[in-house]
């Protein structure tokens, strides 16, 4: 294991010292966020080393036009980027004469605090200037979970060593670009600012898109804790603008700038008149005050973690990166917009886009799931539904139609933006997890009526999609899927990738099944569906029958595995241990063409699929599998050590599925994909989730009931987390003894711990022992 770079903390991560050449990866890692906007952990003041500048604001992006060194009929016009927005957590800070920037000055002390109990970034340090004068900072930032368009920031500077002037300018500025922008162009066009009074806002519009976002805010100066009536100067220009408090400070007097901001969009308010809404959103920020927002804030997250906590005791490091992965999940998204989806890198950077990918419905579903009430998984769904007629025209581009859908593999509005073709035509598979989220969701909740309306309406889109994308091989009279990429990207254009087999007709037999059931028990209901898509129910299904019987999977009958495609055991097979270290990861040290060529996989892909689908293997498949597999996946994807953790620990080998879990539970906090300057992964943190729950807790539903199955990693005192069935919250609690599951809902909940089963009335706990 990788030696953790910050202290080791059951609820905080705590940077002490500064360190220049990690200033990128610190800026990721205690990024900000709620759900409708988020910050990288910039520095207030002026800072002239390396960093990498990022506000980013939920629904904005930009259609950035596509680069491609040969363009392919089919590829998308642009990649949709999430915006770098106009910054607001800037304070320039002058002592003397001479600014603070910690690229330049003596630094004495430093240490920043990200608090994922309080939702709170807490920044101090120590500086000598120049004139031999000391100057403790303390800088201390939140992005209210409670109203999700508010921001604030107290900032503090406390000087010894004599008296002199000081001078402290908050300010927005619209001055702002991508760094991964194809063309080196700006996004954002006609800005305005508005000065009302000492509240100013900054307004942006975005081109092509037509985004409008507007940014304000206002700021009170306070001498030794209490408010100084003082009339700041007013600094604007085409795109900025800043109130700067200059003031006389006393040896040792405390002199500290309190900023509100407020941030709105046109997703959400008309752009008429934005630029007063926000500077009135500001000043009741500011009439509110810091300490008042600052206690809402955290009962919000006081809330959050009541219901999404997962405690473990006697194992400090695997507590501190699970609650990480849970504090970033709750600040990328919660769920209350349908229009919204998660980006790979959340608030926490610009690569992949900002946008969804498949990501969402495989790894985040499950914890939106059973972390927070259903309408959150079910905007999650609504908003694939919503983009139902684009992904129509996109199967349409690669000459499927009828009404067949193949939803994007990168999208922001519907539209598939993903310019490598071995991705955008190949990396079919995304359908197979869309239509195992409306599965998930339905066993979960119970919701038959969503799968009675959108959600078959999009089973049978993705059905049709997989009849008319496989193709009838004479050669093996079986139905075969050709050219494609499965989850493990480090094989392209390949035939019978046993995983999008499987998924697609696991897809078309869920599909029937639930056809079925609509037209047994939902008759009115099945001639309006039948109409509204145009089903010929009985040659369409008797087709989709067909092939699920005679589909052709690949496998090896002498090793009893199931083969990741064609051809797979014509590779030099290798394991991972064969490895040289300085060669890894592979895809920052190989050529692409040595890696297609290995047998190195890239992260779960059989796995993935007897993941999804365990309940149709017995135990001893899925270990012969995984046993062959998993000795050489590098997990070059952050998605794959969670995966991998989760099978392990099904297959009860613990020590394997321990060391997995804490490499997906702290992949960014020890960096060991060595990229976590770029953003952190937000979605793999999902799977941390999973890994827990699912893996070591054993959770499964089974015949409508929640069926746990729980090992306990051998450094572990107990572990415990709360999941929701039928909307019902149940508490589990496991230790090495015995397995406690308390009903904390209104309504009954059937449980079965080991096979042994019992109803558990609201507000009760049954112990189940080992």
């Amino acid at each position: 294991m990788l030696q953790p770079r910050f202290i080791l903390d059951e609820w905080k991560i705590i940077e002490a010292g500064f360190e220049p050449d990690y200033t990128l990866d610190s800026e990721s890692i205690f990024a900000l966020g709620n759900g409708m906007m988020g910050t990288r952990a910039n520095f207030e003041e002026k800072f002239s080393g390396n960093t990498m500048q990022g506000t980013y604001i939920a629904g904005v992006y930009y259609p950035d036009k596509t680069i491609v060194g040969w363009w392919k009929n089919g590829y998308p016009d642009y990649f949709a980027k999430v915006l770098n927005a106009p910054s607001w957590i800037g304070i320039d800070v002058e002592i003397d004469g001479e600014t603070l920037d910690l690229a330049k000055c003596k630094i004495l002390k430093f240490e920043r605090v990200l608090n994922m109990k309080q939702g709170t970034l807490l920044r101090s340090f120590t500086v000598m200037m120049t004139n031999g004068r000391t100057a403790e900072i303390i800088a201390h930032r939140f992005i209210s979970m409670a109203d999700p368009e508010t921001a604030a920031i107290s900032y503090s500077v406390r000087i010894t060593g004599g008296t002199g002037k000081l001078s402290m300018m908050p300010y927005i500025n619209a001055n702002v670009h991508n760094e991964d922008s194809n063309y080196g162009e700006k996004f954002w066009e006609d800005t305005q600012v508005t000065v009302n009074g000492s509240s100013a806002s900054v307004v942006a519009r975005t081109r092509k898109t037509g985004f409008v976002v507007a940014t304000a805010m206002a700021s009170e100066l306070r001498a030794d804790g209490k408010h100084v009536t003082a009339l700041p100067e007013i600094v604007t220009g085409n795109d900025h603008a800043g109130t700067r408090f200059i003031t006389s400070y006393g040896d040792g007097q405390t002199l500290e700038v309190r900023k509100y901001v407020s941030v709105l969009s046109s997703l959400h308010h008309e752009a008429a008149g934005i630029d007063m809404k926000a500077i009135d959103a500001a000043n009741r920020a500011i009439s509110e005050g810091f300490d008042i927002l600052l206690v809402k804030h955290i009962d919000s997250w006081n809330d959050i973690w009541e219901h999404g906590d997962i405690v473990i005791r006697g194992d400090v490091e695997a507590q501190q990166g699970i609650r990480f992965n849970i504090f970033h999940l709750n600040q990328t998204y919660t769920g209350e917009d349908p229009r919204l989806n998660i980006g790979p890198k959340g608030f926490t950077g610009e690569k992949y886009g900002g946008s969804t990918y498949w990501d969402t419905e495989a790894f985040v579903f499950g914890f939106d799931l059973n972390t927070r009430d259903s309408h959150v998984a079910r905007n999650l769904l609504k908003y694939r539904h919503n983009h139902l007629g684009k992904a129509i025209e996109n199967a349409s581009r690669l000459g499927i139609g009828k009404g067949a859908a193949l939803f994007p593999m990168v999208t922001m509005n519907g539209e598939e933006c993903h310019n490598e073709w071995e991705i955008t035509f190949e990396e079919i598979h995304r359908n197979g997890a869309i239509a195992y989220a409306i599965f998930n969701y339905t066993r979960h909740t119970g919701d038959r009526d969503y799968l009675a309306g959108p959600g078959l309406e999009v089973l049978i889109a993705i059905s049709r999609f997989w009849a008319q994308r496989c193709n009838w091989s004479v050669h093996r009279k079986k139905f075969v899927i050709l050219g494609v990429t499965g989850p493990n990207e480090y094989e392209n254009n390949v035939n019978n990738n046993w995983y999008t087999n499987k998924m697609a007709t696991w897809t078309l037999r869920y599909t029937i099944e639930s056809l079925n059931w609509l037209k047994s028990e939902r008759p009115a209901d099945f001639s309006r569906l039948a109409l509204s898509t145009s089903l010929e129910y009985s040659g369409e299904t008797e087709l989709w029958q067909k092939i699920i019987d005679q589909m052709y999977y690949p496998e090896c009958s002498e090793r009893g595995i199931f083969l990741q495609q064609d051809g797979f055991l014509d590779k030099e097979l290798k394991t991972v241990d064969d490895l040289i270290p300085a060669e890894r990861p592979l895809n920052q040290n190989w050529s692409w063409d040595r890696i297609l060529r290995s047998v190195f996989i890239k992260q779960a892909d059989v796995i993935q699929g007897l993941y999804f689908l365990a309940d149709e293997f017995d135990e001893k498949t899925i270990r012969r599998n995984f046993d062959f597999y998993e000795p050489r996946c590098v997990h070059e994807s952050s998605l794959s050590p969670s995966i991998h953790s989760v099978v392990a620990a099904r297959l009860n080998d613990i020590d394997r599925a321990y060391k997995l879990y804490l490499r997906t539970a702290r992949l960014d906090l020890d960096d060991y994909n060595k990229e976590v300057r770029e953003g952190l992964h937000i979605t793999s943190m999902a799977g941390t989730w999973l890994a827990i729950v699912e893996g070591f807790g054993g959770m499964k539903i089974v015949s409508d009931k929640l069926c746990f199955n729980p090992v306990i990693p051998a450094s572990w005192e107990s572990y415990s987390f709360i999941v929701r069935f039928r909307n019902n919250p149940v508490k589990v609690e496991v230790n090495g003894k015995y397995i406690s599951v308390k009903n904390i809902a209104t309504g009954e909940v059937p449980v079965a711990v080991f096979g042994s089963e019992i109803v558990i009335a609201p507000g009760k706990d049954h112990i189940f022992y080992k």
